[in-house]
């Protein structure tokens, strides 16, 4: 989000679509179609106990904060101590790294559906050759124009974002409406249960992943301030975004669960075989390579933006001395190249599993987990943060506050939301029973030494660190308890 002066004032509609803007994306819908009705459930459970109390708590914590750097590496290093709240922005800059290959896997996919032979584009989608070359080329492509600090890829995004997401959305549903309205048969039971069989953990696994689809929402918390009466109209912008946010989420998922058998979704293709689908029926298939080129380009776009952006936290981080010299190196246009440059390794060696994966989705599908959990460690700790500087930091203002006094809503509303993701941590690990994940050796090997690598590495750079790391340019202003 472009930083606004001082004089402009956000109304809640334009937040709340700038909450949904940040939020939604398309390629998760098929994960969630697997449960049929029940996905509503879903959608609806993680928006109460994770994306409201995400956006509050964020909102209290970047208001606390406002004139001070660091995002989240500031708001639990004041309650915790440095060394983890540089576990947390660690743990925010590594979760997004192992999300491209992720999004770009659906880009790959739909760029496989530009063609006009369905029976050819979803073989050449379940290539894992074509899959993993498109994702690397897209992938260090975006990272070299990030080097050169190219201001006009926001602009790009922009339109992707409204291209790839928004009115794709829209069509969707719109043509889910037509189909049954014109007597079309629903491949969804909408007589099953709204509430799921939670007996059985393995089909939980997929719906824990609807966390991820509500993450980020920490972001926008940093606008709290440029509203009017934020106290009143925040907390309303909040529940307008999550109401549009959940709607979209819902009516998208049926959308596709009323056009394709449940036996037959995939989680990486049948957002575009969904498409196809209705295009088919309402005899305009020459629409499906322009809706796939769509998606691509609103994937496309957002990892061209998002490329060199959370990397920027952990880079201002660095330079405060908790990252070694290397990786405080900048190009004559100040962007982080080394950063890059690494990031754009630990891309490359996971997009690699491809090739010992059973197929693509399977593939999607544990990386997605392990960023699931990787976020949510961070979550975590945000929620709790959240509730320990109400004590230890009691008689700092608070121009957004929970609660007009006394520390109960704080409490219940960070108490939701760490024992929400606390649930979704857990339910990650446990392997998927919609989806082939080959061995479950494998599946959990990736996660459990995938989150020790990664959980250990800050603990491992912040214990290196040395006096001679800090740059003497940096203007990090030091904690609380360091006055």
């Amino acid at each position: 989000m472009s930083t606004l002066t001082k004089s402009v004032k956000l109304g809640v509609a334009t937040l709340a679509i700038m909450n949904v803007t940040a939020v939604v994306s398309l390629r998760g819908l098929p994960a969630e179609a697997e449960y049929g009705i029940s996905s509503a459930f879903y959608y609806l459970f993680a928006a109460l106990v994770f994306l409201i109390p995400t956006s509050f708590v964020a909102a209290e914590l970047a208001a606390m904060f406002q004139d001070k750097q660091g995002g989240v590496f500031r708001w639990v290093g004041e309650a915790f101590g440095k060394r983890i709240g540089f576990v947390a922005i660690w743990l925010q800059w590594v979760e997004s790294t192992i999300w491209y290959p992720t999004v770009l896997t659906f880009g790959a996919v739909s760029l496989a559906f530009i063609g006009m032979d369905s029976a050819k584009d979803m073989a050449l989608a379940s290539n894992k050759f074509y899959t993993l070359a498109i994702v690397l080329i897209i992938y260090w492509v975006a990272t070299f124009i990030s080097l050169k600090g190219l201001g006009w890829v926001s602009k790009v995004a922009k339109v992707g974002g409204l291209i790839g997401t928004i009115i794709p959305a829209a069509l969707l549903v719109l043509l889910a409406i037509i189909y049954l309205a014109s007597g079309g048969e629903s491949q969804m039971d909408f007589s099953g249960n709204f509430f799921p069989d939670i007996t059985k953990l393995d089909n939980l696994v997929l719906a824990s992943g609807i966390f991820l689809f509500y993450a980020g929402m920490e972001m926008t918390g940093i606008h709290v301030k440029d509203m009017e009466n934020p106290s009143k109209n925040y907390p309303k912008a909040v529940f307008m975004g999550a109401i549009i946010t959940v709607l979209i989420f819902v009516l998208g998922t049926f959308a596709l669960g009323i056009i394709i058998p449940q036996k037959d979704i995939n989680l990486t293709q049948s957002l575009l075989v969904g498409f196809d689908n209705y295009f088919k029926y309402i005899h305009m298939s020459w629409l499906s390579p322009i809706i796939a080129i769509a998606l691509a380009f609103g994937v496309l776009a957002g990892v061209l933006t998002w490329v060199s952006g959370p990397s920027k936290g952990i880079f201002a981080v660095g330079k405060a001395g908790y990252l070694p010299p290397f990786m405080q190196k900048s190009n004559k246009l100040g962007v982080q190249k080394n950063i890059l440059l690494i990031q754009g390794c630990i891309v490359t060696v996971l997009s690699l599993l491809f090739v010992i994966m059973p197929s693509v989705q399977s593939f999607y599908q544990i990386l997605s987990q392990l960023t699931v959990l990787l976020y949510l460690i961070m979550y975590l700790l945000m929620f709790a943060a959240a509730i320990y500087l109400r004590y230890n930091m009691k008689d700092t203002p608070r121009p957004f506050r929970l609660g007009k006094s006394g520390n109960g809503v704080m409490w219940i509303v960070s108490g939701v939301g760490f024992l929400g993701s606390l649930l979704a941590f857990v339910l990650s690990f446990i392997p998927p029973a919609q989806i082939s994940v080959g061995s479950n050796a494998v599946w959990y090997a990736v996660l459990f030494i995938g989150c020790i690598i990664v959980v250990g590495a800050p603990f491992i750079i912040y214990a290196m660190r040395k006096p001679s790391w800090v740059d003497k340019e940096t203007q990090f202003e030091p904690f609380h308890f360091e006055k």
